[in-house]
């Protein structure tokens, strides 16, 4: 596709639409196993394990978004100058960091996941649930990240179908496999963690049966792969807030369930994993809609259509933050709804409604951090990005998380807390920085 040519708000929408329903199945990656695993004899100490591993899953993240974003911010920007060889040298590279890193990981995670593991929270009670998970999870890591981090490439390229239906394969499959696996062949966590990585394996063949067809005008050829320092110190360079994004993420969640086992215990840990999930869902729309828009942006930006660029924040911001409001609205009327989709536990049920209140209580302000931060991110201002992401969730979270339950004397909501306040702080900052930044300029 041009971006160039046509109606943005189109573009944006022929790109976002089929992402941000990918983005929904992709949900159910994350989602359908703790459903299920919820929903099991002994759930609740289950889905606390679980959660005990979402950090570790959120730095394999961590490092998908920090070649992912970094080298398809640049791929769109090199399309929008017409300059297809070095388009095809950052996807060449961004592949071989994603693979290299993809098993770095992998064999970190296997030698010291014991260690973590108690480093994260866990107990006697809670870190079997969570080591059956994760020593099966971990095989698929490096087809997890290869399918997510070329998948994107695909989207800049303007075939965001197919990205779509990368993602159906393997999230229907994983909802197939899901009962099979934990039910019928009575494997428990273990079998959620089966049926994941297969879904995820078939997930990255779709994607490297696109990615190698040599009739698209931009293609991975393993012949032609050359590794330049110079592309990949530049793919980091712009990709290093994605990175940072979720590393902090995973900063933070291990703040989270160490002060709530201090402060509350193994319960609390399996409310926020509720919440977290609930969160997941409502996040997963907004990112279909930025990462629509990222390649449209920067498509203009690199051909010099800044009228086109500014058009494109305005229907960004419109859309993220009618979608956070309604959300929000929906959350606080009927919390109770949401959290008995992964628990059939009333008393986690009834604990879980009051703390979602509190976490969710400013969401429809996550807005204003995602439509400032991806404009920073599409136009390749790494910088800047980093900034704002380090304030949110390094500075504000991280320390709310650390001083209002103890210091200040809020114990557990301490802890749900940070995120709202996180939220009005970091979303205003964020958004009057790239108004006076990028917007007023173009």
């Amino acid at each position: 596709m041009d971006f160039s040519k046509g109606s943005i708000f189109k573009n944006i929408l022929k790109t976002a639409i089929p992402l941000t329903i990918a983005q929904l199945v992709q949900l159910l990656y994350n989602i359908v196993d703790r459903v299920f695993i919820g929903h099991m004899q002994n759930g609740g100490a289950a889905l606390t394990g679980i959660g005990l591993m979402f950090p570790i899953v959120t730095i394999t993240i961590a490092f998908t978004n920090f070649y992912q974003v970094g080298g398809s911010s640049l791929f769109a920007i090199e399309r929008g100058k017409k300059n297809d060889e070095y388009s095809r040298e950052i996807l060449n590279n961004t592949f071989f960091l994603l693979l290299i890193s993809g098993i770095i990981l992998t064999i970190f995670f296997y030698v010291f996941k014991k260690n973590i593991l108690y480093l994260f929270g866990a107990s006697e009670n809670t870190f079997y649930y969570a080591n059956e998970y994760l020593k099966i999870y971990l095989i698929g890591t490096v087809f997890s990240m290869l399918a997510t981090g070329i998948n994107s490439f695909i989207i800049a390229m303007g075939y965001s179908n197919r990205a779509m239906q990368t993602v159906l394969v393997g999230a229907i499959l994983n909802i197939i496999l899901d009962p099979i696996f934990i039910y019928a062949f009575n494997l428990g966590v273990s079998g959620a963690a089966l049926a994941t990585i297969i879904s995820q394996f078939i997930s990255f063949i779709w994607v490297m049966i696109f990615i190698t067809d040599t009739h698209h005008e931009v293609n991975l050829n393993f012949k032609k792969i050359r590794i330049r320092l110079k592309t990949i110190l530049k793919i980091m360079e712009v990709g290093i807030s994605g990175f940072l994004m979720s590393l902090t993420n995973s900063l933070v969640l291990i703040t989270c369930n160490k002060m709530l086992s201090i402060y509350g215990g193994d319960a609390y840990i399996g409310i926020m994993t509720i919440i977290s999930s609930i969160r997941e869902l409502f996040v997963l729309p907004i990112n279909g809609i930025i990462g629509g828009a990222q390649p449209v942006m920067g498509y203009n930006y690199g051909a010099g259509e800044y009228k086109r660029v500014k058009k494109a924040i305005k229907i960004v911001t419109i859309l993220t933050t009618s979608f956070t409001t309604i959300v929000w609205i929906l959350l606080l009327k009927n919390p109770t709804f949401f959290v008995g989709i992964l628990t059939s536990n009333e008393e986690i049920i009834e604990l879980s409604k009051t703390y979602l209140i509190i976490y969710f209580s400013a969401f429809f302000m996550m807005s204003f951090q995602f439509s400032g931060q991806s404009t920073f991110l599409s136009l390749g201002m790494s910088k800047e990005a980093v900034f704002f992401t380090i304030l949110r969730k390094g500075i504000l979270v991280f320390s709310l998380t650390l001083l209002l339950p103890g210091v200040f004397g809020f114990g557990v909501k301490g802890v749900f807390l940070a995120e709202p306040i996180s939220n009005i702080i970091g979303g205003a900052a964020a958004y009057t920085a790239m108004i006076f930044k990028v917007y007023r300029k173009l």
